[in-house]
């Protein structure tokens, strides 16, 4: 770790930054072993009151993120319907969005000069025969395989895997966090 921070002070990322460093260097060069070593011991002593702080506001962090779990728990706030809401708000944004508008409005036109088309008006009433017969079959099956995914989610089973990953989620939730507050 300290080769990895020495990297970054001797590699500064700008030119602004190197001149920076250059002057540090040289103000550090200038002192006097005594006060090279005083400098230093001042650093080790905040760099370790600082990496202590990190530390508790991790475990806080952590403390903070199972005592939201257990409350979203009680609310009956599943990772299931966090999930469902955070795929639904991204459906939004792109329904919202230029491009998807555009899409939309170009399907539209397309759509319009096909129905106007005279093939479309012959074979309309073959293909609305078939797709009524088609969403007859899809019904029954669709409605099957519902039934089973109601029975399959209301399993203990299904319930011990929603809490996996349920704390899971939150675990990667509160890292992104630390990262964000990292950054």
């Amino acid at each position: 770790m300290e080769d990895h921070n020495t990297a970054n002070i001797s590699e500064p990322a700008s030119p602004a930054a190197s001149v920076a460093s250059a002057e540090i260097a040289a103000e550090f060069a200038a002192l006097s072993v005594e006060e090279k070593e005083q400098r230093r011991a001042e650093w080790s002593q905040e760099l370790a009151r600082v990496e202590e702080e990190i530390n508790t506001l991790r475990t806080v962090l952590a403390s903070k993120t199972r005592h939201a779990s257990d409350l979203k728990r009680k609310l009956g706030i599943t990772v299931w319907k966090e999930l469902t809401d955070d795929v639904n708000q991204g459906f939004k944004n792109v329904k919202e969005s230029t491009v998807f508008q555009s899409v939309e409005q170009s399907v539209g036109t397309l759509t319009k000069a096909v129905h106007e088309a005279p093939i479309f008006q012959r074979t309309e009433s073959v293909l609305k025969s078939t797709g009524e017969k088609t969403a007859s079959v899809f019904g029954s099956i669709t409605s099957g395989i519902t039934s089973k995914f109601s029975q399959m989610k209301n399993s203990e089973s299904m319930r011990s895997i929603e809490e996996k990953v349920g704390s899971a989620y939150e675990n990667v939730k509160a890292l992104n966090r630390v990262i964000k507050w990292r950054s």
